[in-house]
């Protein structure tokens, strides 16, 4: 068999590596598509833990660890979608998993799947009896992403009975009636904290609720007051101590923590959280 001439074979290389450089060129500028085929697809449930030979476990455990892979930095809304079907998978498959919560609460909200974030820690804080985080970050989502306060101190106070008696689940139970300050139902406020000292085993920590109570109930006529003020005269109160002079109550009631009440940026009486500024 005749090779071929050395000339000709030089050529068809040249040729070849002319195709290829510009065939390299060319799909380098070509737009391309970033694909997370970790994050394409939730299968059903059924499927999942069929593909994992009948146990549920394995099947929550193998979707774990998809959700734990994916570059979350990369992901466009509709494969966070994706995510959030999963780890909701994982916690109808395995409610305790401790991993998929702590993924759920950390990522989800924060990217728009606040509902699928909390039936995932909803799960968890009943499976994980134990452990006061799944309804502890329940509580947070509510006042953060919903501007739920008294749904959020509830759950604050379903995390503090996950915690053993002692200081921590005390200081569980001051951030709920704390949170309570937020909620524009002053009534349920008041009810609850009341409640709380009732139920309080400690005298010091009963006493102090029930000064929460207290102040709370100052709130409530200062805002009826300022209410009066607005429909007599057409316009809010421009000071406290308007609500004096205009005769609606005698004096101002005293708040028992000494930061006392004022207006907010809309024109609502709110508790102060801090002195006055000399």
């Amino acid at each position: 068999m005749r090779s071929a001439p050395p000339l000709r074979l030089g050529l068809a290389v040249l040729a070849t590596a002319s195709l290829f450089a510009a065939t390299v060129n060319h799909l380098k500028s070509a737009p391309r598509q970033t694909v997370h085929t970790e994050m394409r697809v939730a299968l059903p449930l059924f499927v999942q833990v069929v593909m994992s030979m009948g146990d549920r476990y394995l099947a929550a455990n193998l979707a774990a660890i998809r959700v734990v892979v994916a570059d979350t930095l990369k992901m466009t809304a509709d494969e966070f979608a994706v995510q959030a079907k999963l780890q909701e998978d994982v916690s109808w498959l395995n409610p305790g998993h401790e991993d998929n919560y702590y993924v759920a609460a950390a990522i989800l909200p924060w990217v728009g799947e606040v509902d699928a974030a909390q039936r995932v820690l909803a799960r968890a804080s009943l499976a994980r009896r134990y452990d006061y985080q799944p309804a502890f970050y329940y509580g947070f989502n509510q006042l953060h992403f919903r501007g739920d306060a008294a749904g959020a101190s509830a759950w604050l106070r379903e995390a503090a009975q996950h915690l053993p008696e002692g200081n921590n689940r005390l200081q569980m139970q001051n951030l709920a009636a704390i949170w309570l300050d937020k909620t524009s139902d002053i009534d349920l406020a008041i009810r609850v904290v009341q409640a709380m000292a009732e139920q309080a085993k400690r005298r010091d920590f009963k006493h102090y609720l029930e000064l929460r109570a207290q102040r709370l109930r100052g709130l409530k006529e200062l805002r009826k007051a300022a209410e009066t003020y607005r429909e007599r005269h057409g316009k809010p109160p421009a000071t406290l101590q308007e609500l004096v002079t205009s005769g609606i109550v005698r004096a101002l009631p005293a708040d028992p923590f000494g930061f006392g009440y004022d207006f907010d940026k809309q024109g609502e009486v709110v508790l102060r959280n801090a002195p006055r500024p000399q």
